[in-house]
């Protein structure tokens, strides 16, 4: 009877040692969860500022666009009315060349006019030197009939002659007025096409520069937007690195429970058969030794949800069926695709899209659309959705510190989600080109606590 009481109080003892220790881990993992909650509110913050900064980006690059566009107009129409300025000058050339021949002609009508004022002027000063004589005068003076016709065909000449002259005399004025007015016409003319042309091409001179300056600030903002959307690039990555660290002292903490839950049921059994021992119960003594050893079981048996990198283990048990399309190599980690073409390794490089000197974090496998992305080694998916540059993406935790991102995913071409595990060779995603992407292809890093390495040595190439 005293060994059942000491019994009894031994378990009660358990029982009292065991809650605090559950009641402990309870609140952890509360705790834990408020912090993914916090975190997780974070991460949307984040995640709204970078959508913000890739709306503007765009907005300034649409703008840019459509601003680099009307400049090539303007361009076009400075080409335009320079030519116009040339053909004006060209033409201004020649008037000048018609205003001097004009010039000739006008003094060469001055000229006869002057001396047909001369002429004039000098029988003016005969007619009124031998007093006034008339026609009729001259012909009745005539001696006979054939003087008389012959004075008669020598006024008609004289009266043609006089008619002859003052008729040219008329014409020239007449050409002295109109070539005066000419003149005044077609300098006129000129001046004003001359003055247009030029004040228009000013006027889209300044429309260039206008233009320039508001390209050079787009340019200016879409470079600021995209430091802003780097930089929450930079706090999702981070957010997303607390977040797998908290998810796994989670489990940790549950797997802690777990395990202590089936001591405790241990205990009770082995209790419960050396009750049965002492009490020389047969039958239950069977039983209580059954429940120890599935008990025993239950604490010996591994985490199904626990994974961690190995950087030293090229092989898993767990590959899944499609790891066979994917060969191994010398390195710690599949490569994620079959067949590929190095496109651009790690390093500093000029950007192909922005053609500024930058440093590549990944390297770039150019493979044709759809094909499939593995999973370079186990782990859990910790992002798998569209990331600014990136496109649509993949990331996988591995563990101790060691992540793979999997860039420029197609459209629909993500096969997994967040917090799924995966296993080392599993198809993971799809090759295409979204993001900052030239070609169809896979961009691959490995960062090692939120810092990208070269991935040629995780690889074995």
């Amino acid at each position: 009877m005293k060994k059942t009481a000491s019994v009894l109080a031994g378990v009660l003892l358990a029982a009292v040692i065991v809650q605090p220790a559950n009641l402990y881990a309870a609140g952890a993992t509360d705790k834990i969860d408020r912090q993914l909650e916090e975190l997780q509110q974070k991460e949307q913050d984040a995640q709204a500022q970078k959508n913000a900064a890739d709306a503007d980006k765009q907005k300034a690059e649409r703008s840019k666009n459509k601003t680099t566009e009307y400049l090539e107009q303007v361009l076009a129409n400075i080409e335009a009315v320079g030519s116009k300025l040339t053909q004006v000058t060209v033409e201004l050339a020649d008037t000048e060349a018609e205003l001097e021949k004009t010039q000739q002609e006008l003094e060469q009508a001055k000229k006869r006019i002057a001396e047909r004022e001369g002429f004039l002027d000098t029988r003016v000063r005969l007619m009124y030197t031998d007093g006034s004589v008339s026609y009729l005068d001259v012909l009745m003076a005539s001696a006979d009939f054939s003087d008389f016709l012959s004075r008669a065909d020598s006024i008609k000449r004289i009266i043609g002659q006089d008619n002859n002259v003052l008729d040219e005399q008329k014409r020239d004025q007449e050409i002295v007025i109109e070539k005066q007015a000419d003149l005044e016409t077609q300098h006129a003319k000129q001046k004003t096409l001359l003055a247009q042309v030029e004040s228009h091409k000013k006027d889209l001179d300044a429309k260039e520069q206008e233009k320039r300056k508001l390209i050079a600030q787009y340019e200016v903002d879409i470079e600021e937007a995209g430091e802003i959307s780097e930089e929450q690039d930079a706090m999702l990555i981070e957010f997303a690195t607390k977040r797998s660290d908290l998810e796994r002292e989670k489990r940790e903490i549950e797997e802690a429970q777990r395990r202590a839950a089936a001591e405790e049921a241990l205990r009770v059994a082995q209790e419960k058969a050396r009750q049965a021992a002492a009490a020389k119960k047969a039958e239950e003594q069977r039983i209580a030794e059954a429940e120890a050893a599935r008990a025993a079981a239950a604490v010996q048996a591994p985490a199904t949800s626990d994974y961690s990198y190995n950087s030293g283990d090229s092989s898993s048990p767990d590959s899944s069926p499609d790891s066979g399309s994917t060969s191994s190599n010398s390195g710690s980690m599949l490569t994620p695709v079959d067949s590929y073409r190095m496109s651009s390794g790690f390093g500093t490089r000029v950007h192909p899209i922005t053609g500024k000197v930058k440093k590549h974090t990944g390297v770039d496998m150019a493979a044709p659309q759809g094909t499939d992305i593995h999973a370079a080694e186990g782990g859990v998916v910790t992002v798998a959705q569209w990331w600014n540059g990136y496109g649509n993406t993949v990331v996988i935790d591995h563990g101790n510190g060691v992540w793979t991102l999997y860039g420029h995913i197609r459209d629909g071409g993500i096969a997994v989600s967040s917090g799924q595990t995966v296993s080392r060779g599993q198809k993971i995603a799809e090759v295409g080109s979204t993001g900052n992407s030239t070609g169809p292809h896979l961009h691959f890093e490995v960062r090692i606590n939120g810092e990208p390495v070269n991935p040629v040595p995780y690889l074995g190439w």
